[in-house]
């Protein structure tokens, strides 16, 4: 919620977002957590092994422009949407990777928000909007095909009920209607199957802007790889980055050269043999390249060391011949991958600012004045070609950064006193004591007959 006036008020946002927030040693801005009453998370059921007491909701109202992150009018508005991957993709076909597109329906959009994915009709009282304002249970969609690639039946089951030896472990008449209640989309599953298929059989799925890197920990082997709709559906529900999109919906003024805005689904080709260390983001100031960072900061990798000066001539080079000329944009961010054989790939475009994570410079760092006077006296002692670019790596251990590949929700490390791991943990700690005291009170039994019997044996030895 967003706070007005006194520090305990809080005003409901036009929807709310179930799902639990990514805590890193830097907190992602825009989001805190404010306390619940105790309620066992509707997003991850089968995942969840105790009621979680918090929730995290994005600090932004629907229809917001991502314009408004960023000082400025129509032309930073306008950057921010040729960052889209429809807009430059199609540009850059032959420098990037294999992309496919699918236009996203209105239902799918809202269960991705965690809304009812049929909309409210226009004459419905009062007490069927506030019906529809409650968010409900995440379920995965159905499956047109019938094939379901995740259990649901789990998606019933309260795991600290595990604890309870009279508890049995069933589907109940409940479970089974949720599950006939889950969202179907056909027509996107069936077109998104299609081109996974045509993908190789496995893809890595992104919207407009934002790839769900922060919900890469749900998936099954911690990776953006998708191999079927259901993996897309999943990793995008849990996305507090896709969440962040779709809530920020830019609204192009009517003098703009784009058109109507349309959320798309981008169907990446999957590379299991990319390796993290050779991708890096690149800084264009004024339609300069200015600046270059190692992309994966999470992680020391020391062949970088010999390898930078080979590294920086061929992004300039790509830059000079691809990027600078074709990309209409004046101040924006661009991540390259150099592959083994000396060739650079575009993965992507952002902003300049607003969204977009600096890794190993700061945005001050980068627009104060000494830096860009230490760029234009390069320019006019050494000439164009030779100009500087700032190149940085992770040069020891002890630059690492932190990152979302050590993050977890923040449920999964709030120990507090009443926390749901503070609730497991009494409960399961009770069962134990419980079991001991009933093992050691058998045990003593067990003894004290063995003794009986011995004695009852000794006396009638001696009486016979």
């Amino acid at each position: 919620g967003r706070r007005q006036g006194s520090h305990s008020a809080l005003t409901p946002l036009p929807f709310c977002h179930h799902r639990s927030i990514c805590l890193s040693l830097t907190a992602p801005e825009g989001y805190y957590h404010i306390e619940t009453p105790s309620l066992r998370s509707s997003l991850y059921p089968c995942l969840v092994v105790y009621p979680t007491d918090r929730k995290a909701i994005p600090r932004v109202q629907e229809g917001h422009r991502r314009g408004q992150e960023m000082e400025g009018g129509k032309e930073d508005e306008e950057e921010v949407l040729r960052c889209q991957i429809n807009e430059w993709c199609p540009m850059f076909k032959p420098h990037t990777i294999r992309t496919l597109f699918h236009p996203l329906p209105d239902p799918f959009l809202r269960y991705l928000l965690g809304l009812n994915p049929v909309s409210p009709a226009p004459h419905a009282d009062s007490h069927s909007d506030n019906d529809d304002d409650a968010p409900p249970p995440f379920l995965l969609p159905r499956p047109a095909s019938g094939r379901d690639p995740l259990p649901r039946p789990a998606a019933g089951i309260d795991p600290t009920s595990l604890l309870d030896c009279s508890s049995q472990l069933s589907v109940s008449d409940e479970d089974e209607a949720e599950a006939d209640s889950a969202p179907s989309f056909p027509d996107l599953e069936a077109a998104v199957e299609r081109s996974i298929a045509a993908l190789g059989g496995a893809a890595f799925p992104k919207l407009n802007w934002s790839a769900p890197k922060d919900a890469a920990w749900i998936s099954a082997d911690g990776t953006l790889r998708c191999s079927s709709f259901a993996d897309v559906a999943l990793l995008l529900h849990s996305s507090d980055s896709i969440a962040h999109d779709l809530s920020s919906r830019p609204l192009p003024s009517s003098s703009s050269s784009f058109p109507p805005f349309t959320f798309y689904l981008a169907l990446r080709k999957w590379y299991p043999s990319l390796r993290p260390e050779m991708e890096f983001r690149c800084f264009a100031r004024c339609r300069r390249l200015i600046a270059i960072s190692q992309r994966e900061v999470t992680n020391f990798y020391p062949a970088l060391l010999d390898r930078r000066h080979h590294i920086l001539p061929l992004i300039q080079t790509f830059f000079s011949e691809v990027v600078g000329p074709t990309f209409e944009s004046q101040n924006y961010t661009f991540d390259v991958y150099v592959t083994s054989d000396g060739r650079v790939k575009l993965i992507d475009f952002n902003p300049w600012r607003a969204f977009t994570l600096p890794l190993l410079f700061a945005w001050e760092e980068l627009e104060e004045e000494a830096f860009n006077s230490k760029e234009e006296e390069a320019d006019k002692e050494q000439g164009e070609e030779a100009r500087l670019v700032e190149f940085r790596i992770v040069e020891s251990q002890c630059g690492v950064r932190p990152g979302l590949k050590t993050a977890v929700p923040y449920d999964y490390l709030d120990t507090g006193e009443g926390s749901g791991w503070d609730q497991f943990l009494r409960r399961a700690d009770e069962e134990l004591r419980k079991q001991a005291q009933t093992t050691l009170h058998t045990k003593r039994s067990n003894l004290r007959q063995q003794s009986i019997n011995r004695l009852r044996a000794l006396f009638e030895y001696c009486t016979s």
